[in-house]
């Protein structure tokens, strides 16, 4: 099934070059038809698939899609919107952004796709360091099966600056333990947007995120 016309991305491309309240209220029908309706279609699609493999994401498109708005408070740039659209779709959406789940974003350049943990609390990271250490065999099995490495390479992060003397041995074994973060990107040409194949070709890598999400979600819950 094909979710989006072409006037998805040209929407963005657009608001690129007219990023302010006037052209966007001007453009509010465009953008309810071209990208809102559409991608919340998607995204209760992209749901509906995940469920058959994870009984446990029981949540709506209202609960993973991302405001369009930018957050301008403490920003030097006061542009108001994004120029993408995103939806997290894990066992509790957007509400809690340190749980593991599919992030998508679409935007004018790229399909992009995120998997494992940012936002995470000192208890959060303090629980994913202490489970990697007690199996960091295990934990480096499942970040270097064959579908992980090719859809996202590694596991990305800032890194601690100085290795607190109780981390320094197990940090010698797994460097990874010294993350401050753990997530892993993967990207898409644009033209995925607009093919039918947009479902099945994202849900191979919710697949492939899977299982380090699932070692993840234990630690940080």
């Amino acid at each position: 099934m094909k979710y989006f016309t072409e006037d998805f991305n040209a929407f963005f491309k657009d608001l690129t070059l007219n990023n302010h309240k006037d052209w966007f209220q001007e453009h509010k029908k465009r953008y309810e038809a071209s990208v809102k309706k559409p991608f919340s279609t998607f995204v209760r699609a992209m749901i509906e698939e995940i469920q058959k493999l994870d009984a446990e994401v029981l949540i709506e498109p209202k609960d993973c899609i991302l405001r369009i708005n930018r957050d301008i408070r403490f920003s030097k740039d006061k542009s108001p919107y994004n120029l993408y659209y995103t939806a997290i779709i894990s066992k509790v959406g957007k509400k809690d952004k340190s749980i593991p789940g599919i992030f998508i974003r679409f935007s004018p350049e790229m399909v992009g796709v995120m998997g494992g943990c940012f936002n995470l609390s000192k208890e959060q990271l303090h629980r994913i360091r202490t489970k990697i250490n007690g199996d960091p065999t295990k934990f480096r099995n499942l970040i270097q099966q064959k579908d992980f490495v090719q859809k996202f390479g590694e596991i990305r992060g800032d890194v601690m600056k100085r290795i607190p003397k109780e981390w320094q041995e197990a940090c010698e074994k797994e460097p990874l333990i010294a993350n401050k973060q753990f997530y892993f990107l993967g990207e898409e040409a644009l033209d995925l947007i607009t093919s039918t194949n947009l479902i099945k070709e994202l849900m191979e890598y919710w697949k492939a995120m899977h299982p380090v999400n699932e070692f993840l979600t234990k630690a940080v819950q």
